[in-house]
Order: C-alpha cells, then sequence, then structure tokens
C-alpha cells in the first residue's frame, strides 16, 4: 500500500470514529496507561530507535468538530465564555503529539542505560547544592508532611533536571490534540478541562502554559489533574506557580508524597548483598517479606553488615539481574512508584536521594549489558510458551507473567532463576543474539 493510500485510510477511519464518538473518543483510558505525574517511565530513545505506528495526519474537518465538542464539555465543567471564546475555540492541532504518542520504542532499555543518565556526579552535586540552598524549605517540608528533603530534590532532580528542562510544547494544545485522539480520548479530555481550570483558577497566560508533549507541566511534572489536587502556593503569592517557583513547586511536591502515603522516618530501601546460596525464590514486588524473614535468608547490607529488622515489608529487586545490583524496596519504595510506574524510576530516585544525602555510590556496579529488541523479546516470550512455560500472549515487553515464565525454565534447566533473560537463558531456549 502506498504512503499516499495509507493516509487516506486513515483519514477514513478518523472521520467515522468522531461522526460516531463523543469528543472523537473511542474508549477511556486505563488508570495506568499514564503515570502520575509524567509519562517516562520508560524513557523515549533517539529517533532511530522509534517505530511509527500510524500516520500522525487528522484532517482539519474532524479536529475542528471535536473542538466544538470540546467547547460544550467545557461549557458543562463551568469554564467561562470567555475562556470557551479565546481559547478552546482557537486550539490547535499539533502532529508531533499524535506521533510521539504513536511510536513505540524499537529496543528494551536496560537498566544500566537508564540509570547511568540518571544518577550522573553532576545531578549528585547539583543535587547537593540545592538541598544546601534550600536547606530552610526543606526542613519545613520534612516537619510539615514527613518527607526529608533529598527525597524531594532527587525527583525534582529526575523529572527536570532541576527545572533544567520543563517542556516546550503548549499544553492546551497537545492535550486537545490527544483529546481528539480516539486512544486515550477520556483520560485526556478529563485532563483538558482540568487545564482549563487552571488556566481560570489563576489567570494564566495560554502561552504560559507549557511543558511535556503529553500535558505534565512545571518543575515537578504534574499532570493538570494532579496539579489542581496537589499544587500548593508555598510562597505565599496567591499563585501556585509550578513553572516559575521553586518554592511552590518543592511544597507540592512534598504535599503529592504525603498523600500518596509516604512514610515519614523510613527510607526507600536500600542496596544489599545476596548470600551465593540464594535460591531467588522471593523475588518482585509481588513477593515482599518482613525484614526479619530477609535476614534470616542472608540477606545483608551493602557494606556486609546483617539487616536491621524493624516492622517492615520489603520486597527484593534485580534490575540487572544475579550480575548487578541488588536492592530492597521498603514502603516508600511503592510511594515513588504511584509517582512513576517504573521500577527503574523507583530505583533511581531512591539511590540518588541517598547519593545526594551524601551516601555512596552502589557497591555492585551496573553491568554493561546489550539492549534487546523487541523482536527478540517475543520470540523469547513465544519459546517459553511452547515449552510449557505460559507467560500470555507474546509482546515483546517482559512483564511479571514473564519473568516467573522464565525463573521456572531456568529453574528446571539448572541456571540461576533470576528471571532476567541472560546469555545462557537464551542460548537454553535456542534463541540467537
Amino acid at each position: 500500500m502506498t504512503r499516499k493510500s495509507r493516509v487516506a485510510v486513515f483519514v477514513a477511519s478518523i472521520i467515522l470514529s468522531c461522526t460516531v464518538l463523543s469528543a472523537c473518543a473511542a474508549s477511556a483510558a486505563p488508570a495506568t496507561s499514564t503515570p502520575t505525574t509524567t509519562l517516562t517511565s520508560t524513557p523515549i530513545p533517539k529517533a532511530a530507535a522509534l517505530v511509527k505506528i500510524a500516520d500522525p495526519i487528522i484532517p482539519t474537518e474532524s479536529f475542528a468538530q471535536c473542538v466544538v465538542r470540546l467547547q460544550q464539555k467545557a461549557r458543562d465543567a463551568g469554564i467561562s465564555q470567555h475562556i470557551i471564546d479565546t481559547t478552546v475555540a482557537n486550539l490547535k492541532y499539533v502532529p508531533r503529539v499524535i506521533e510521539l504518542d504513536n511510536q513505540q520504542p524499537e529496543f528494551t532499555t536496560t537498566f544500566g542505560d537508564y540509570f547511568d543518565k540518571r544518577v550522573t556526579p553532576w545531578r549528585v552535586e547539583q543535587g547537593r547544592k540545592l538541598m544546601a540552598k534550600h536547606h530552610q524549605l526543606l526542613s519545613q517540608l520534612t516537619k510539615e508532611y514527613g518527607v526529608p528533603g533529598q527525597y524531594i530534590v532527587a525527583f525534582w532532580g529526575l523529572e527536570t533536571n532541576f527545572g533544567g528542562y520543563k517542556g516546550s510544547m503548549p499544553v492546551l494544545n497537545s492535550l486537545a490534540t490527544l483529546a481528539c485522539d480516539p486512544r486515550r480520548s477520556d483520560y485526556f479530555t478529563g485532563e483538558l478541562l482540568q487545564a482549563l481550570k487552571l488556566k481560570q483558577q489563576y489567570q494564566f497566560a495560554d502561552s504560559k502554559m507549557v511543558g511535556s508533549w503529553a500535558g505534565a507541566m512545571g518543575h515537578t511534572q504534574f499532570m493538570p489533574t494532579n496539579y489542581r489536587k496537589y499544587a500548593v502556593d508555598g510562597d505565599g503569592d496567591g499563585i501556585a506557580d509550578l513553572w516559575n517557583s521553586e518554592v511552590d513547586a518543592l511544597t507540592s511536591a512534598a504535599n503529592f508524597l504525603q498523600h500518596l502515603g509516604w512514610k515519614a522516618d523510613e527510607r526507600w530501601g536500600r542496596e544489599v548483598l545476596l548470600p551465593a546460596h540464594y535460591s531467588f525464590a522471593y523475588l518482585g514486588g509481588k513477593q515482599p517479606l518482613p525484614l526479619v524473614k530477609w535476614r534470616e535468608l542472608d540477606i545483608k547490607k551493602s557494606n556486609g553488615q546483617p539487616l536491621s529488622t524493624p516492622d517492615m515489608q520489603a520486597a527484593l529487586y534485580l534490575p540487572a539481574g544475579h550480575t548487578g545490583p541488588a536492592f530492597l524496596g521498603y514502603d516508600n519504595f511503592n510511594v515513588i512508584m504511584r509517582w512513576n510506574r517504573s521500577e527503574f524510576y523507583a530505583i533511581a530516585v531512591g539511590h540518588l536521594a541517598d547519593r545526594i544525602n551524601g551516601g555512596a555510590a552502589l557497591t555492585r556496579a551496573v553491568p554493561k549489558q546489550p539492549r534487546l529488541s523487541r523482536e527478540i523479546v517475543t520470540q523469547l516470550q513465544q519459546k517459553l510458551n511452547n515449552a510449557g512455560f505460559d507467560v500470555g500472549k507474546p509482546d515483546g515487553i517482559l512483564g511479571r507473567n514473564s519473568v516467573l515464565g522464565l525463573q521456572a525454565f531456568q529453574k528446571q534447566n539448572g541456571l540461576i532463576a533470576d528471571g532476567f533473560p541472560d546469555q545462557q537463558t537464551f542460548t537454553a531456549l535456542g534463541i540467537k543474539l
């Protein structure tokens, strides 16, 4: 099929969808389809490694029809007629937003690639400088919200490089574009309405409301719903301004973490050392154990000392398999995961916070490992299914079912059963890398 033909088919499908479905919507997005504040659970690789799933062209007429429906939704939501006439009626379609939303990584990102780009010497040093700069504020936030300052600063570092890059795309246009796309229309329509309420509440200029392609805003990259719920006017000027006020942004981050369930006086987790005889019977967030049990299994602190045993649950994470560092994640690890549903992200935030607070680098270095294509992972899943280890429909994504299937296969074949797809596992499955 030629490009012209593909475009014609796509345009026809969009016109049909927008004729039948309210606000060009096919279905509501599941709650987990978008991370709490930002859509970066899995980093977007370089353009050369991306696969375009659909042509981002949409006919002007269907977007215009969608904007008419959005005007009515805004009216029903209590948005002023002035904003409807001057902002909603003039919303623009942004093809690049749909292009980014439809792109999927051709290769999986290794923990080493992810971690090394985020927990850097510069970021540790800058975080320490900002801890000193905002010492009084962060101390107050710790007392009020129960969140130690190093964690607030670590989130800030990972979200926008301490405000160095907050995004430059017009948020209202981005959200309108996604609201008029069938894939996740209901979710982004709701976020657009919340963004319009923010504009109405604080009289933000359209040009001020810039952020990520998916609508995340400010130093802490809050989506509009979370901005409205959790943003705090920390500096007392009457506006919760997450773009220009570091005080507002840091206060809002502390407030958000408290509402997510942050446990005061508990750390996020820690790097640990595994004994040579560890069986990997307990692994991942679905298999937590009390700390006293982990101590009985001879899991030690990274300095070789025995674990302390307060009444706390912890889960073991091996993001790079048994050859890489091991981590125990406590309850606050799960809180970080509510901010961004990525184990890599949670480990990076936690360890960066430790480093900012004067902690040491990892005891066990992160190994350099090859990036696996989704095609290879799909082959692995199919091989496991064929061998009787049900991992579900092969999709090229190593989820929980795939890890469990890998562990069972590795155990049956006398391999180290860490659920990580290493070279020995691929060889045993007959897959050539």
